[in-house]
């Protein structure tokens, strides 16, 4: 393949990426206008599970193939990239405000999760069947819960007759119309990684860069690009919520179910590096959820601290 074609490649892939977004973000908006629930469940949801795709693949095939510390890496470093990148540069965007239930209920469960990781790498050093199991049982709860939620809020708003309003901007359209802007908006949002993931990694080792540190930045920056570019579409489109609840339920579905899945494939090693990295998750969990606390939303003065935390991360891996 020509040189040239790379550029090609990786323009052509941002386009799709964009795009892409923009029909899924219309989609689930219409979606949860008319299943009348909040477009924070939908973002915990069907946005979160349809955008942990490409980490779902990188981690289930280095599980299969053996490489299990790929999978560990690639989940807990893309939960980063989720947090402090994501939540970051939508909150130079718009504000991301945060309702008081999710900071009482889902917030604090996903820095539970966290910590469940942890506690089961320290006291192996690895990650086993039953461990696996044991995540599988918690993601399968977390899903009945989320359920539930919907239900309930569904009944509410019937109830005092407050359906969810068409103040977001979304269009009027069919369950037909969502399922196919969601689905092609989808899968624009893989294939439009794949090839910017692609693109870049050719024109990074034309500059000499190493295949570690393109592991380390392009490939994890790819895998999370369907989180960034659907939360960034969302919050441009006044979708603070779903921006949220995708990179929570993203980080939660990273830990339970693709790690869970991952270790009953095979048990993963967890190095001392997986330790720091897990650690320091929790750590900006933690912050993140006090930002949240403090006015209830996610400034955007916040938003510039969250980005320049992730900034030395990423120096951090390169260097050590």
């Amino acid at each position: 393949m020509p040189y040239w074609m790379s550029y090609v490649i990786l323009a052509l892939g941002f386009v799709m990426l964009s795009k892409g977004a923009d029909f899924f973000v219309e989609g689930a908006c219409a979606t949860a206008r008319k299943l009348k629930v909040p477009a924070f469940i939908i973002g915990m949801t069907i946005v979160a599970m349809g955008t942990s795709a490409p980490e779902c693949a990188v981690s289930i095939t280095a599980s299969w193939k053996g490489n299990n510390q790929l999978a560990v890496s690639n989940a807990v470093g893309s939960n980063i990239f989720n947090l402090m990148a994501v939540c970051g540069m939508c909150a130079l965007v718009a504000p991301l405000s945060v309702k008081t239930s999710i900071l009482k209920k889902e917030f604090p469960f996903s820095i539970l999760v966290v910590a469940m990781l942890l506690a089961a790498g320290v006291a192996g050093m690895s990650v086993g069947r039953l461990d696996g199991l044991a995540l599988l049982l918690v993601f399968a709860a977390f899903l009945v819960w989320m359920v539930r939620s919907a239900k309930k809020e569904r009944m509410r708003q019937e109830t005092t007759a407050q359906a969810v309003s068409g103040r977001d901007g979304a269009k009027e359209l069919s369950i037909l119309r969502c399922a196919l802007y969601m689905a092609g908006g989808m899968a624009a949002i893989i294939l439009g990684g794949d090839w910017v993931v692609d693109g870049a990694c050719v024109i990074a080792e034309s500059l000499g860069m190493s295949q570690n540190l393109i592991g380390l930045t392009v490939v994890a920056f790819g895998t999370s690009l369907p989180e960034l570019v659907t939360s960034f579409a969302a919050a441009k489109k006044n979708q603070a919520d779903m921006a949220l609840g995708n990179v929570i339920g993203s980080n939660i579905f990273n830990i339970l179910l693709i790690l869970g899945l991952a270790a009953l494939i095979s048990p993963m090693d967890f190095h001392m590096e997986n330790v720091v990295d897990t650690a320091l998750l929790m750590a900006m969990s933690i912050e993140v959820y006090f930002f949240s606390r403090k006015g209830h939303d996610i400034r955007r003065a916040e938003g510039v601290v969250m980005l320049a935390e992730y900034a030395v991360y990423v120096a951090y891996i390169c260097v050590r």
